[in-house]
């Protein structure tokens, strides 16, 4: 059995048919039945065919009857593939066969409310799990018209790509009990990872959005969620996001919006933000937060539902024709997420975010040996699945605001809308998108793309001052350009500012704001700089105009250090922040002096999203970038510095929030402050103004577990004052995180027994196991997760066993010698499973640098 489909396959079969059309039945009338475990399904695909024999993709179902115009053949199944022998021309292909309900979030998952008992259903595919739902060939560039039609309970919202056209009551048959039909409109020419449904008793907001004009147009919108979660759902926010969106896209765009309605779905379990479905997006429930929530969490929300209403153009209307170029549609959305929200929203910060949070984990992702170009070499799907990464979404975009800021934005969406008008309902490669730009810009883009698009790794910037007396004598730009994969010379172009900026008491002013070009050279002179006053701070990349990582001088660095608190642009604090953590990262910079920085400037940060980061990045740099026996200390030191901020901050703000979470974190290793996140559960030591909702608690809570004070008792105590679905996870996690060994054995356990849990679930545990502060106890494992790394992947679905080998990945010092000595070992694993291994040998090295670099 391969369920693995590799590009000369996929190839072979696209050169060899052409689809016109899927008529699939879902049979869910016994979904709601929790021992059932299988759904029925009847598929018919209409097809013009070259070829004698290929292949229907199906992954792990029953096949009951193949019928090849109309001639009955042998289901020759093996668990992945239906083989098929065609006729030369019109085929009709008729498969009828019986999937599985998916706790992995691929395919159709399932999941009962632990509230009310109430059964909900949605699909999630990408890029390659329609075929565990219907019988189909899975590959984008095989688009077909889908029609969909689904059986299910009576009362069940039921929705799909296209507005529901037709149904009616269905009578009992057989086993299965009577229900409904709901049948949909056909959808234009889609790829089948794009086709979607959900069903179950959803709570449905309905909206509507207009475009008057020459081309009058009327979308009717939705928004749905499950019933135990109406008092939480903002929805018409999101319809006002929504509605901005459409507003900004279309004029930016100018092609209509082409897929009739437009739905908005919240959906548990999920596996990842949300899925571009058109006409039925598909969300995380992490975006309709039970608890006070900050304006940093909403402008993410905001950025997130519109990054997937770019996709209705980029990917779904015109569709990358393999996964080489994920980027022509993730990048893109990736940027217009951000630029429309600075365009059409009031989270006009979009790009300080962006800059401080997604492009950290480009740089991250770019710097492991596992880097590839943001057009990368896709052979197969299990490789595609791995590319959904930080390259891929937030280099990608940030090499787009590169090139916006290299052609101009208007050149930039004149050559979106040729492209878009070109390819309409086709697909796509990056050759098609080049040309369209080059006609609007009058750019000769081949070099760029070369340079931009297929090498790997970051430019490192720096700059070289010298000066005369108080004056600049000379001020150059350094540039070191090479591909990351094997240090070849690349010499990429880039258009971008550098900023100036001189002490005035208390404050960072910038005195110069200059455009520079840089060619590849390694020194870059700029323009303008010489006679200006001397600066303390130079900021290359002011305005974060382009990708690289920027390395401060030594004068600007001690300036930063010192003064970064009183840097009035939240957007250049930002990137100085950013800069420090990279020189942290690699070791260049002292975890003492970070720390320093962020308890000094940090804390009293004024931008949220970057506070947010600024503390994930020092409990990191504790965690793993210090040696084993400082980390406890430096807590500690960290942990007083979040009470004194916190003291002083203003009741009720997102900051107060933001500083709360934090401290309650912090308590996992720091028993001694047990009594702060004993105080808040019982209500007599709260903050004023601080609402203490269930994520507080449940910070608390788990907090309380890793360091010994609570145990499963109390847990479950907690527990039964609010049984939501979150809170079942967040119970899991703080179970999984007390400090004995026999709780590590059994969750060990738990974890690598395939089918036992949900995915939502196996992060809990995951996150509980692997609890700062508790290696010791993790250790004895470590030759287990070696010895068991192939029956991992082999057992489990690839989202769980990507989430098992990454999240479990050993923090002894000699995880990386044993990772390499199993991939020298293993040559012949899979690809996937070698990259997640690769990995995390290469951040155990990182980690360990840093702990030499910051020892004594």
């Amino acid at each position: 059995m391969s369920t693995n489909i590799t590009r000369d396959e996929a190839a072979r079969r696209s050169a060899g048919l052409r689809l016109e059309a899927y008529h699939t039945t879902v049979d869910l009338r016994r979904a709601d039945e929790a021992g059932r475990t299988r759904f029925g399904v009847h598929c018919v695909v209409e097809l013009d065919s070259t070829l004698e024999e290929t292949f229907l993709d199906f992954l792990d179902g029953l096949v009951h009857r193949v019928v090849v115009n109309g001639e009955r053949q042998r289901p020759a199944y093996d668990g992945a593939r239906i083989p098929l022998r065609l006729q030369s021309g019109r085929n009709v292909v008729e498969a009828e066969a019986e999937g599985t309900f998916s706790t992995s979030g691929q395919g159709l998952h399932r999941f009962f409310d632990p509230v009310d008992g109430r059964c909900y259903l949605y699909t999630h595919f990408e890029p390659a799990d329609a075929r565990r739902v219907f019988p189909c060939f899975e590959q984008p560039d095989l688009k077909a018209r889908h029609h969909v039609t689904v059986l299910a309970p009576e009362g069940w919202t039921v929705r799909s790509n296209q507005p529901r056209t037709a149904g009616g009551p269905v009578k009992p048959d057989g086993e299965m009990p009577a229900g409904v039909r709901h049948a949909f409109a056909a959808t234009p020419p889609l790829s089948t990872y794009l086709t979607c449904l959900i069903a179950g008793e959803y709570h449905e907001v309905t909206g509507h959005w207009s475009r008057s004009g020459d081309e009058p147009l009327e979308v009717e919108l939705a928004a749905y969620c499950r019933q135990s979660l109406v008092p939480h759902f903002d929805a018409e926010q999101i319809l006002t996001i929504t509605r901005q969106g459409l507003d900004h896209f279309h004029r930016d765009f100018g092609h209509p919006y082409p897929w009739g309605k437009y739905d908005q779905v919240f959906v548990p379990e999920y596996n990842l933000g949300a899925m571009e479905n058109p006409g039925l997006v598909t969300f995380t429930e992490a975006y309709l937060p039970r608890s006070a929530a900050t304006r940093a969490q909403y402008q993410a929300r905001a950025n997130t539902i519109l990054h997937e209403m770019a996709h209705m153009w980029f990917g779904d209307l015109v569709t990358p024709a393999w996964w080489d170029d994920l980027w022509l549609k993730e990048s893109f959305a990736e940027f217009m997420g951000a630029h429309a929200s600075v365009q059409a929203t009031e989270f006009t910060d979009a790009w300080v975010a962006f800059a401080g949070r997604r492009k950290a984990w480009a740089y991250k992702q770019d710097q492991l040996p596992t880097t590839h170009p943001i057009v990368a070499d896709i052979g197969d799907i299990e490789a595609a699945k791995q590319n959904f990464d930080g390259i891929t979404y937030a280099k990608g975009a940030a090499v787009l605001k590169q090139l916006v800021a290299y052609v101009g934005l208007e050149a930039f969406l004149a050559g979106s809308r040729a492209y878009f008008e070109r390819h309409a309902f086709g697909v796509a490669r990056l050759a098609d998108l080049l040309e369209a730009l080059e006609q609007a810009s009058g750019r000769d883009l081949e070099a760029w793309s070369r340079a931009w698009l297929q090498t790997a790794g970051p430019d490192a910037l720096g700059s070289r001052l010298e000066l005369d007396g108080d004056r600049i004598a000379r001020l150059a730009v350094t540039q070191h350009s090479v591909d990351a994969r094997d240090g070849s010379p690349v010499g990429r172009p880039h258009v971008l500012k550098v900023g100036l900026y001189g002490r005035r008491q208390d404050r960072l002013e910038r005195t110069a704001l200059l455009d520079v070009e840089l060619d590849g050279r390694e020194l870059t002179e700029v323009p303008g700089a010489a006679g200006l006053p001397a600066p303390d701070l130079v900021l290359v990349n002011d305005s974060d105009l382009s990708y690289a990582t920027v390395l401060l001088d030594e004068r600007s660095r001690a300036t930063v250090l010192d003064a970064l608190g009183g840097l009035a642009d939240p957007l250049a604090r930002a990137l100085c922040w950013s800069s420090l953590w990279n020189m942290t990262r690699d070791a260049e910079l002292a975890v003492d002096d970070y720390l320093g920085a962020v308890a000094r400037h940090g804390l009293g940060e004024g931008d949220v999203a970057t506070l947010v980061d600024l503390l994930a990045n020092a409990a990191e740099a504790i965690d793993h970038f210090l040696p084993a026996e400082r980390r406890q200390e430096a807590a500690a030191t960290h942990a007083a510095a979040l009470q004194q901020a916190l003291a002083g901050a203003e009741p009720g703000s997102d900051r107060q929030l933001t500083l709360s979470r934090a401290l309650l974190r912090s308590i996992a290793r720091l028993p001694e402050l047990s009594g702060t996140a004993l105080g808040l559960l019982s209500g007599e030591q709260v903050p004023a103004g601080l609402e203490t909702g269930p994520e507080l608690r449940w910070i608390a809570a788990q907090s309380l577990a890793a360091n010994g004070t609570w145990q499963q008792p109390e847990l479950d105590a907690e527990l039964e004052r609010d049984r939501a679905a979150s809170s079942v996870t967040d119970h899991l996690h703080a179970l999984a995180a007390r400090p004995v060994p026999q709780v590590k054995e059994e969750v060990w356990e738990r974890l690598h027994t395939p089918l036992a849990l949900a995915n939502d679930h196996v992060d809990a545990l995951v996150a509980g196991f692997t609890t700062p502060g508790q290696e010791e106890l993790a250790a004895p494992f470590t030759e287990r997760y070696f010895d068991g790394l192939l029956e991992v992947w082999q057992q489990h679905a690839i989202v769980i066993a990507s989430r098992l080998v990454a999240g479990l990945f050993p923090a002894t010092p000699d995880a990386a010698e044993r990772a390499e000595q199993w991939l020298d070992g293993h040559g012949e694993a899979p690809g996937a499973l070698r990259r997640l291994v690769l990995e995390g040998a290469d951040q155990a090295r990182r980690a360990s640098r840093a702990q030499q670099r910051n020892a004594g």
